[in-house]
């Protein structure tokens, strides 16, 4: 055998990796909806795909849209069969209930999309086509969109930014309108940008003011008055800094913005600098005899701690509000009680990224 160089990898070894590669790839089991939208091109022209394709044309709704907090990959007896499709016309059942919230209807749609492109069956363009529909119809006159659609009597009209829903709908009604969906038909394509415009408008509308001055969004706002509303218990009106990020990223891709989108970003972007928290750490402190065996503290470290946003802002003052399920503000993360204290995002770094590329978008658009 010929002395090992460098990038030498004997026969035998290039075997071996290879048949490592291969079995590591395969599925032990039925993929599950999350990694089904994160597989290779490849892979939506394979019987598996198409499998969760099924189930998807399954749960649609008569509507167009889907359910949310559903596992679609799972596997589908004929019972199931029966029981969603009985579901779906329950409005108290949560099948019977298509949204966008949660990341619900369009990731379903852009799987479709994907599997329908390697495969040709015509039922998932069809599917994909109404779906389309869906969230043309559900937006409001002004622009919104309600969390649920048919409307959900409650906090669920609001116009909803609350884990991406009105973004996450307008992130891919952009995407059809610019062609990114070739078997789209061109009514529809007008249809979505037309609808984006829509959205942008009521977004620049929502944008709260403090004093004259433009600042952020908050997680809903009032189909009607536009003002920031209420939602849970523990969501109550305020500035958000988690949702307000998606806002502000959107407005930031857009290829040419107005000089009100313009102001709009370089405001919120200011009123983030100006509400950001510095040298804090969120300490997760192990503790057994506790529900989930730890407990989250806020600790102060003026040296090595990071900037950190709150979720929640109280309009006027800026400071940071923590929520428990009887729905007193309070001021500091550890006076709420501890199932809400840890099993919520009260605190992160969501706009850290988008103010390291800021003063590039800036540039570009003084």
């Amino acid at each position: 055998m010929p002395t090992p160089t460098r990038g030498y990898c004997p026969i035998p070894l290039l075997l071996l990796l290879f048949t490592t590669l291969t079995l590591g790839a395969q599925s032990t089991g039925p993929v599950t909806w999350r990694a089904a939208q994160r597989q290779d091109s490849a892979w939506y022209g394979t019987p598996e795909a198409a499998r969760v394709a099924d189930n998807l044309l399954v749960y649609q709704h008569a509507t167009g849209g889907w359910p949310k907090n559903t596992d679609m990959a799972a596997p589908l007896t004929p019972a199931d069969i029966t029981a969603i499709t009985a579901a779906k016309t329950d409005p108290q059942d949560d099948l019977g209930r298509p949204t966008i919230d949660n990341g619900a209807t369009y990731p379903e749609l852009r799987f479709l999309s994907r599997v329908y492109r390697s495969r040709g069956d015509e039922r998932y363009r069809e599917a994909f086509l109404r779906g389309v529909d869906y969230l043309l119809e559900a937006q409001y006159a002004n622009g919104g969109w309600p969390q649920f659609y048919p409307i959900r009597k409650g906090y669920y009209e609001n116009i909803t930014l609350n884990d991406g829903a009105m973004i996450g709908t307008m992130e891919f009604l952009r995407d059809v309108g610019r062609g990114a969906y070739p078997f789209v038909d061109a009514e529809r394509m007008a249809n979505s940008r037309a609808a984006v415009t829509r959205g942008v408008d009521v977004l620049l509308k929502m944008q709260v003011r403090v004093d004259g001055q433009l600042t952020a969004w908050c997680a809903q706002h009032d189909p009607v008055t536009l003002e920031p509303a209420k939602a849970r218990a523990y969501e109550l009106v305020s500035l958000s800094g988690s949702e307000s990020v998606g806002v502000v990223r959107f407005l930031m891709e857009m290829e040419d913005p107005s000089p009100e989108v313009v102001r709009a970003v370089t405001a919120a972007v200011d009123w983030f600098e100006r509400v950001k928290l510095t040298g804090l750490r969120l300490i997760r402190e192990d503790d057994p005899l506790l529900p989930k065996g730890y407990d989250l503290i806020v600790g102060f470290d003026p040296e090595h701690g990071k900037m950190l946003w709150a979720r929640f802002y109280e309009i006027g003052t800026n400071y940071p509000m923590f929520v428990g399920r009887d729905g007193v503000v309070k001021y500091a993360l550890s006076e709420i009680e501890y199932e809400r204290r840890n099993g919520y995002s009260w605190l992160n770094d969501w706009p850290k990224e988008l103010l390291a590329e800021y003063p590039a978008w800036a540039e570009r658009h003084p």
